[in-house]
């Protein structure tokens, strides 16, 4: 029986799971470790769970551009940047994308976009990563380099930085630790919890993220006509608190006909760039262009 190993490679840890072939269900976990710190230890490590489970195809997500079977851009794995994966691994078919895009291709599939046709997915963690579903097709661009949202941009006096866009400065999981301390508090999911209970001081503190994510998010709206917004990442538990913040300043932006926007919590949660990883391998139809069955 063919199986499928779906790995999600991110800049800190790497989490694998395999499908059985003909399966429509989530990866069965077969790992977690910590990410390879060089590309040698990525093949080793990828080419011993293709033995041990028998693998025909791999589905991989990064943290960064992909174009095909080529990484272009990885930030926190630079020792990626222009390799193409496939050949490294001649013996099984292989798709790669960007684990936001992937992220999407699950919710769309099987999740929290399957009833609609137009949808942005925030995966919110210690960055911004994005995707985006444009009438049943998810949005790749240019090497892969589209709707990075991060570097989205509602203060045209800020100087920008190289590494961390504007909209991750001011909204990302670590823009919202650093927040945190204002509060005397450890970490955002503190400032997050404070908010949720009442606390005045933490309500005022969120409105600077919330705000820059209204700002931002009603242009890229107006000009997708979305149906609804998907978050994902660490982020995605507190969007209880975060989302009726968010919400009137947004459809405040809005023209009549798209204020009906929802913000919604991803259905897969952090398993989501796996099983996209899988589905991307097994040439679901939205992966490969040809739709969305």
């Amino acid at each position: 029986m063919s199986v499928t190993l779906c790995i999600d490679l991110g800049g800190t840890n790497l989490r694998a799971g395999v499908i059985a072939e003909g399966s429509a269900a989530e990866p069965h976990p077969v790992g977690h470790w910590s990410a390879p710190e060089s590309l040698g230890a990525l093949r080793d490590r990828i080419h011993g769970l293709v033995s041990a489970h028998g693998a025909s195809r791999i589905g991989v997500a990064v943290p960064g551009l992909a174009t095909g079977s080529r990484c272009v851009w990885v930030p926190n794995l630079p020792y990626l940047d222009g390799i193409d994966l496939a050949s490294a691994f001649p013996d099984a078919r292989l798709a790669l994308g960007n684990d936001a895009q992937l992220a999407l291709l699950a919710e769309a599939a099987h999740g929290a976009a399957q009833t609609v046709s137009n949808a942005i997915l925030l995966a919110i963690g210690t960055g911004i990563g994005s995707a985006v579903l444009a009438d049943g097709r998810i949005v790749r661009g240019a090497n892969g380099a589209a709707t990075s949202f991060g570097w989205a941009n509602a203060d045209m006096r800020d100087g920008g930085d190289d590494k961390h866009g504007w909209l991750e400065r001011q909204a990302s999981g670590r823009a919202l630790d650093a927040l945190a301390g204002r509060a005397q508090l450890k970490k955002g999911a503190d400032l997050i919890a404070a908010a949720a209970d009442g606390q005045a001081d933490a309500k005022a503190i969120l409105a600077g993220p919330a705000n820059a994510l209204a700002a931002t998010l009603a242009g890229a709206i107006a000009l997708l006509g979305s149906e609804a917004v998907i978050v994902s990442g660490g982020v995605a538990e507190g969007i209880g608190v975060l989302a009726p913040m968010i919400l009137p300043a947004l459809r405040s932006q809005l023209p009549p006909h798209l204020r009906a926007i929802e913000i919604v919590t991803g259905r897969f949660g952090p398993r989501a760039s796996l099983y996209g990883a899988g589905l991307a391998a097994c040439e679901h139809a939205l992966w490969t262009g040809r739709g969305t069955s």
